[in-house]
């Protein structure tokens, strides 16, 4: 009987899996928010600024650079998930960029001109979700290699 033997790639560790997903929803949104009826108000999308008026899913407001970010963000996702010290720096890096965005959400008025990307109550809650899990993502995914070492 044959044996197979496994060539080419080393099977996916968990943390390049989470990047990967982590990544992949990055991008979906990214690309749903250029999408007509499931992002409100499209005729509003803007640029970049507190005036778009453009709501994803009708709750996050959007624009063309919100949206740019998430499919920047997406694609560093996969790329990195290439190897689990990247998929880590991902996700830990990005969790913390997403917990000052959170900060920054809460910090900038919502109708001032450094409220550029824009960012909504609704963006900053998601952002705080997002950061969180991330970083747990990061640091849970980890451990046991960590504990290891």
């Amino acid at each position: 009987m044959a044996t197979h033997t496994h060539t080419g790639t080393a099977a996916r560790t968990n943390i390049q899996k989470a990047s990967m997903v982590v990544g992949a929803v990055f991008l979906l949104v990214g690309v749903l928010g250029f999408v007509p009826g499931i992002t409100g108000n499209y005729g509003e999308l803007a640029f970049a600024g507190h005036h778009s008026e453009a709501m994803l899913l009708g709750l996050f407001q959007v624009s063309a650079l919100h949206n740019i970010v998430h499919l920047l963000f997406g694609a560093a996702g996969l790329a990195l998930s290439k190897t689990a010290a990247g998929s880590r720096s991902f996700l830990l890096y990005g969790g913390i960029i997403y917990l000052v965005l959170f900060v920054y959400g809460l910090v900038i008025p919502q109708d001032s001109a450094g409220n550029f990307v824009p960012l909504n109550g609704f963006d900053n809650i998601l952002h705080l979700l997002l950061g969180v899990g991330m970083v747990a993502l990061a640091l849970v995914l980890t451990k046991r290699h960590k504990a290891r070492a």
